[in-house]
């Protein structure tokens, strides 16, 4: 029920983005977002993002409580516990700790002995309580009525700072990875701020006083990106399936938002859902059109001190060559060629897509606890869409030319890849020559 609930607010929606995002109206010259471009740009956003302001408190202890309220008609609200540690902080003895503890979390806690007490406390509220761990973060959350936020925010203090675990070096891995670095409390729709501040510092009293930070422990062993390829040869499998990648840029890198917009020129496609011919990613439309793949999807994942930014993408064993040749091309002809239609196009995508993902307190209290931890701070959807909007074609081409263009390849590879071309191919079509640049073009005109 909660998902046709989900799916009739989404198709209500559309209609309004779709004005909002595809208008064509001259801009005022007040207007608060950039229009520097003579293509159409969108609509002002401002009606449609006016939520109350995320607010702060800061802890004695530094822990930090941020909260979204929505309007008053919310009756859900979203809650969890953002912690900057994740797996690229295990040392190679202590490798999958992080995921282990996320898992090891819900077997019970000293007043909840047991999991099956934990499941049915939960159930008991209607409620959703989950986890996941990634490279830098461990998050644990919970949605539940707006009436049951005391009560999750005990459990999830509980599970945090009292699990029951089965052994003693276990109990010691716990330190390993949830040791005190930064950690954020994040609550979203029917919440009050106040309130979730006194409950918190209430609950939370039991967390690590080591003064260590992740930024610390990112200085003292930084990420190197480095130009390579894994192959792992299946002859069996169906489907070739391929990544490939560059360096990309940091959370706080001014890259990053350029880089946003540069995945979504890049585009993703799935054979299933045939329109690739009507795709506006010139990628999606050669890929469908040339029958090379069946699906594309570009990435662009942000760290603390890096990124990486590339396609992945999965293909029939005789296609391989043409499909690298594709990508490559793209890939060079960002650097050299963007006209505005595609990078408006782009904008536009990309920020419906933000609009739809966040449609809902679990995205919302998800996406701040996760910027107090990367920005220390929390982004206004203005901002954010106005950043969005300052990037136009020479910013892409700039972009491309910084991450793409002489730059080293990383390649991942599993299925039947012996058609796939070598890794000093890939490296290859990344070079700056005027030559080899103007006859790609020259193809690539010819064949458009």
């Amino acid at each position: 029920m909660a998902a046709a609930v989900a799916v009739r607010s989404k198709r209500r929606l559309l209609p309004h983005l779709y004005r909002l995002l595809h208008s064509t109206a001259a801009p005022s010259p007040n207007r608060f977002l950039r229009h520097a471009s003579p293509v159409p740009r969108a609509a002002d956003h401002s009606p449609f993002l006016r939520l109350p302001a995320a607010r702060v408190s800061t802890l004695p202890t530094g822990l930090r409580v941020v909260t979204q309220s929505y309007p008053a008609a919310t009756r859900m609200a979203s809650v969890g516990v953002w912690v900057d540690a994740g797996s690229r902080f295990e040392l190679p003895g202590t490798n999958g700790t992080a995921h282990f503890l996320e898992h090891m979390a819900f077997k019970g806690t000293e007043r909840r002995p047991t999991a099956n007490a934990l499941e049915v406390e939960i159930e008991d509220m209607g409620a959703r309580l989950n986890a996941y761990t990634s490279r830098e973060q461990t998050t644990f959350f919970a949605d539940v009525q707006g009436r049951d936020v005391p009560a999750a925010l005990d459990v999830l203090s509980d599970i945090l700072q009292h699990p029951r675990f089965p052994q003693q070096g276990i109990q010691r891995e716990r330190g390993v990875i949830l040791r005190e670095m930064e950690e954020v409390v994040s609550a979203s729709g029917a919440v009050d701020h106040d309130e979730v501040v006194d409950q918190v510092r209430k609950l939370f009293t039991g967390f690590s006083t080591d003064p260590t930070t992740a930024d610390q422990l990112v200085e003292a062993n930084p990420a190197i990106f480095t130009g390579s390829e894994v192959r792992v040869e299946n002859a069996e499998m169906p489907l070739a399936h391929i990544a490939i990648a560059f360096k990309g840029s940091s959370w706080t890198d001014p890259s990053s938002i350029p880089l946003m917009v540069t995945q979504s020129i890049l585009g993703s496609w799935n054979r299933s859902i045939g329109v690739g011919n009507c795709s506006g990613s010139a990628l999606a439309r050669g890929i469908s059109n040339g029958e090379l793949a069946e699906n594309l999807m570009a990435f662009n994942t942000n760290y603390r001190d890096t990124g990486l930014f590339g396609i992945y993408t999965s293909a029939p064993p005789d296609a391989l060559h043409d499909l690298s040749r594709l990508i490559m091309e793209e890939f060079r002809r960002l650097a050299f060629r963007v006209s505005e239609t595609e990078v408006a196009r782009a904008r536009n995508q990309l920020k419906s897509s933000l609009l739809l993902h966040f449609d809902g307190s679990t995205a919302v209290s998800e996406n701040n606890g996760r910027q107090m931890l990367t920005y220390g701070r929390v982004m206004p959807f203005l901002e954010l869409f106005a950043r969005i909007d300052a990037v136009d074609c020479d910013t892409v081409m700039k972009t491309a030319k910084e991450f793409i263009i002489d730059k080293d390849v990383a390649l991942a590879a599993v299925g039947p890849i012996s058609n796939l071309p070598e890794l000093s191919w890939f490296r290859s079509q990344t070079v700056s020559d005027d030559k080899f640049t103007s006859r790609v073009f020259s193809l690539f005109a010819q064949n458009n």
